[in-house]
């Protein structure tokens, strides 16, 4: 009877004491949180409750296990396992805890800093030092489980002896992985792209997504999704609209006939302008960039506060200005001249003309 008793008491002991001790710490938090809403910090906490309960459960399971006499035939394994368990909630709640303290530091900067730039590089940072704290986070604890097993600690020897052979060949193998974890970094903290930024990328133009260790995804416009390696962008050119201030200056162009009125056109493009919500009001201005035998090239200038207004004012501009000409000035759209060429003027007799170096001539 003793031996069924002990046993029922020291598990349903120690899982009671677990919930009473998560509960009390939840409370506490809750009360902090309600205290001080200018930090997330404690409501963040409180996302680790789960890894702290399972700690606190697996602690007082192994630590009391050697006093139960349950299962003797497999004792070793049922004590080995819960030290794989409690080894595995503490990196679990590791990661929870430095996330909310790297969260909380972010949503401070956040709030301190209006520079949206600065913001995204920040978060950027924290996301990619975050990968790297749960990376680290976890191979340690995949290291300490396996030096639980008495195998693999008679084997350390050998490991060690042969670490600096095995360290070349994966290097060797993993030559391209370690490239993108390098060149991750060094976009994280050498500011070449955010994310947020608005970049184009082989044509592509897009938002910057996520930026991890080893890819980068560009959400384009279309919604669709393209994942590249972090080392194109430490190895080839690409174009960052957002790099500095997300302020952009775009350009329309429009093939009109040579009789197109010019001047009316800047006087239409002022009066668009003042009626679109996205145009900045920088600058604008509209010029003849160039001609052709049947057409001149007029360029429409206008600016925008960042990539999705200056596609918004373009597009406006584009639209409202052909409509306009249609309606108002039909004739200065492009056509194909299909009229008989004019012949040039008779010659009067007796009259002079020039001979083609400038000296005048007499006809008779």
């Amino acid at each position: 009877m003793e031996n069924l008793i002990r046993p029922v008491i020291v598990v349903g002991g120690s899982v009671l004491l677990t919930v009473l001790i998560g509960w009390a710490t939840d409370l506490l938090l809750r009360k902090a949180d309600a205290r001080h809403s200018e930090t997330p910090l404690w409501g963040l906490l409180r996302r680790g409750r789960i890894p702290y309960q399972l700690v606190l459960c697996a602690a007082l399971l192994r630590g009391s296990y050697d006093q139960v006499k349950l299962l003797e035939d497999h004792r070793t394994g049922i004590g080995r396992a819960l030290t794989l368990v409690l080894i595995g909630s503490v990196a679990w709640l590791v990661i929870r805890i430095a996330a909310a303290v790297v969260e909380t530091s972010y949503s401070r900067y956040a709030r301190v800093h209006r520079d949206p730039a600065r913001v995204r590089r920040v978060r950027t940072q924290v996301s990619l030092i975050m990968r790297v704290v749960s990376a680290i986070v976890g191979v340690m604890a995949v290291a300490a489980m396996l030096l639980t097993f008495p195998a693999m600690r008679a084997a350390g020897a050998s490991l060690l002896a042969s670490a600096g052979i095995l360290g070349i060949v994966a290097g060797v193998a993993a030559q391209s992985t370690l490239s993108n974890m390098f060149a991750g970094l060094q976009i994280a903290f050498g500011d070449m792209v955010r994310i947020g930024d608005t970049v184009v990328v082989d044509g592509e133009w897009g938002t910057v997504e996520e930026i991890t260790l080893t890819f980068l995804t560009v959400r384009t416009w279309d919604e669709r999704r393209i994942t590249m390696p972090v080392s194109y962008f430490t190895s080839k050119p690409f174009e960052n609209w957002s790099r500095g201030t997300p302020q952009m200056t775009g350009i329309v162009y429009f093939h009109v006939d040579h009789t197109a009125p010019v001047d009316a056109m800047r006087e239409k493009l002022r009066d668009i302008l003042r009626e679109c919500p996205a145009w900045d009001g920088r600058a604008c201005g509209l010029d003849v960039t160039d001609t052709t035998p049947n057409t001149l090239q007029v360029r429409a200038l206008v600016t925008a506060k960042d990539a999705d207004d200056i596609w918004t004012v373009r597009v406006t501009v584009r639209e409202q200005m052909v409509r306009w000409l249609a309606k108002e000035h039909p004739y200065a759209l492009p056509r194909v001249n299909t009229a008989d060429a004019t012949p040039p003027p008779a010659r009067i007799p007796g009259a002079r003309s020039s001979s083609p170096d400038g000296a005048a001539a007499h006809h008779p």
